[in-house]
């Protein structure tokens, strides 16, 4: 199986004139091509900084992060993020928030359009291209933000805590909508990077899980999923597995 993401002895410190903070400890991972892998832990522990650095928005103080070999020194293409708050400007509509990667790239108009709409069908709101992000519920603007990133083609997604802030009918509705985005043969993501404070949501989603430990962050655990799909949280076996990782933060 291909290796798409190395994440080799990383450490992030935060230094100013009074103190030194230690945010991740040592962290090493990979992702393989194919893989659902999610990130939990305590707050504060550095999952979201984790994530930034990922992706090229942030650097480690020590240690390597690589895509394909290729050390992540920026922002790479392949790679694409979904944050927690949508992220979503509010003067633009769906299709204009959709097209601002493309339209970074340099992409015509039209073509930027055409793939936009693509991934807006994708995500379920046809027909909302013109609507501005206040006409949208929590859900509707969350999907906007996956269908930014899908236009970007990315072979791995990675997301903030994409469910944290919608209601858990409309988050579980999501959570089942995104791994079916996932595992659509006919779309450019291979791999999912996600992290996510629910310990529930991440058995349900997830082949593997990297539990890290309170700050400075090492990781406690890598546990394999093995449960099929698709899951039912009410399950016994479901169950013990979420226990399992509970276990390992409490």
């Amino acid at each position: 199986m291909a290796v798409l993401l190395e994440v080799n002895h990383v450490f992030k410190t935060y230094v100013d004139a009074n103190r030194s903070l230690t945010v991740l400890n040592d962290i090493s991972f990979t992702i393989n091509k194919g893989e659902f892998v999610c990130l939990v832990g305590p707050s504060g522990s550095g999952k979201s900084t984790l994530l930034r650095m990922v992706v090229g928005l942030d650097r480690p103080t020590r240690g390597q992060i690589f895509y394909r070999g290729r050390e992540v020194n920026g922002v790479m293409e392949k790679m694409a993020m979904v944050f927690q708050s949508f992220a979503l400007l509010p003067w633009l509509t769906v299709m204009e928030n959709v097209t601002l990667g493309l339209e970074a790239k340099g992409l015509p108009r039209q073509e930027r359009e055409t793939i936009a709409k693509k991934y807006i069908d994708k995500v379920g709101l046809d027909g909302f291209e013109d609507a501005y992000p206040r006409e949208l519920s929590g859900g509707m603007k969350q999907r906007v933000g996956i269908a930014r990133a899908l236009t970007m083609e990315p072979e791995l997604l990675c997301m903030d805590e994409p469910f944290s802030a919608l209601d858990a009918f409309t988050a579980q509705n999501l959570r089942e909508e995104l791994l079916d985005l996932w595992l659509d043969v006919t779309l450019p993501v291979k791999s999912v990077l996600m992290v996510t404070h629910g310990i529930e949501e991440a058995v349900f989603m997830a082949d593997r899980i990297i539990v890290l430990s309170k700050r400075p962050a090492r990781i406690l655990a890598d546990v394999k999923i093995d449960l099929p799909r698709p899951r039912n949280m009410k399950d016994e076996v479901f169950a013990q597995v979420t226990d399992k990782i509970y276990s390992l933060l409490f």
